[in-house]
């Protein structure tokens, strides 16, 4: 898959604070790709330059083999949505949308026959002519993402675009990014990092201005597994030394034991599968660990996966995700 983005060595500074040290990644065509960190990062320092609002101090962007140092020449090829679009309140949906593409150089009829069609895709036709302060804080995120579309970018930005939203109007935002992957290639900037594993097909991790992970979504998530299992007894040494031996098992480790319960002993283990070697099978490492369970006469009570995105970012960044 060819890379329409392509960051190298970007390093920015603000005084002695350093936003970007010698970042470094590439955003395969036609991806969801998800950028996330914690506050402080650098996704917005990032995110800025890429559109070049901002100057790096080293380093290069390239879209569509483009160096935004030149944006210009990206003009109507690439778009951005920040997180905080504004509108004036009381001018017709319509009449600012054409307005702005006016500004871009197109005909009164092409620039009001392109608004409806983005209005149309984002589902606020209808409200064409009605002010912006009409319309609820969904629609006007709605509205956001309808300006980002205009032209037919095929690079898109968008700057948390389901923040504050409710769960209704979150996962409309994202069912229509899913619905334009095919004609677009978008980067979410993003604090939810469940959404983002929903969402995304590719990811980056960055924090204190470093990457520390970038790669498909299924390779991060899929490089190791967990599971909570929870067994009716805890095990003896030598039996958690014995499931511990299993080829694809990397570790168990005691997660409670006993149960709270009165009268019934019971423990919970995670265990971390490693399948990141060549023809380990998920499906038969798990078949093996609880066939050796019952052997030991153990009743397995619960298995549950357990690993996530959210396991990975906390292990690299030791944060929550706070927006930028």
């Amino acid at each position: 898959m060819a890379n329409v983005v392509t960051i190298k060595g970007l390093t920015k500074s603000y005084g002695r604070t350093q936003a970007l040290k010698d970042v470094s990644f590439e955003v395969p065509a036609h991806s969801i790709f998800g950028l996330l960190g914690p506050n402080g990062a650098g996704k917005t320092t990032l995110f800025s330059i890429v559109a070049d609002f901002l100057k790096a101090d080293a380093g290069t962007v390239e879209v569509l083999g483009i160096d935004t140092r030149n944006i210009s020449r990206l003009q109507g090829r690439l778009s951005i949505l920040p997180q905080d679009a504004q509108f004036q309140r009381n001018i017709p949906i319509v009449d600012q949308l054409v307005f702005f593409q006016l500004l871009a150089g197109q005909s009164k009829k092409q620039a009001r026959e392109e608004v409806i069609h983005s209005l149309d895709l984002v589902g606020l036709k209808s409200f064409a002519k009605r002010r912006v302060g009409s319309l609820s804080h969904g629609m006007v995120k709605r509205l956001g993402i309808a300006q980002a579309f205009l032209g037919h970018p095929e690079v898109i930005l968008l700057d948390e675009p389901t923040a504050g939203l409710d769960p209704a109007s979150a996962r409309q935002i994202r069912d229509l990014i899913k619905q334009l992957q095919e004609r677009a290639t978008i980067i979410v900037s993003s604090h939810n990092l469940a959404e983002i594993q929903e969402l995304c097909d590719h990811v980056a991790i960055l924090d204190h201005g470093r990457l520390v992970l970038a790669g498909s979504v299924d390779e991060i998530t899929l490089a190791d597994r967990e599971y909570n299992l929870s067994l009716s007894r805890p095990l003896e040494e030598r039996e958690l030394e014995q499931l511990s031996t299993i080829e694809g098992v990397r570790s168990i480790k005691i997660l409670s034991s006993p149960s709270a319960e009165p009268g019934r002993e019971s423990a919970e283990y995670l265990v971390v599968l490693d399948l990141s070697g060549d023809g380990v099978d998920q499906d038969a490492v798990i078949s093996r660990l609880m066939r050796d369970v019952l052997d030991m006469e153990i009743a397995p009570r619960k298995l549950a996966e357990g690993r996530s995105l959210e396991t990975q970012f906390l292990e690299l960044t030791g944060g929550p995700t706070d927006e930028t």
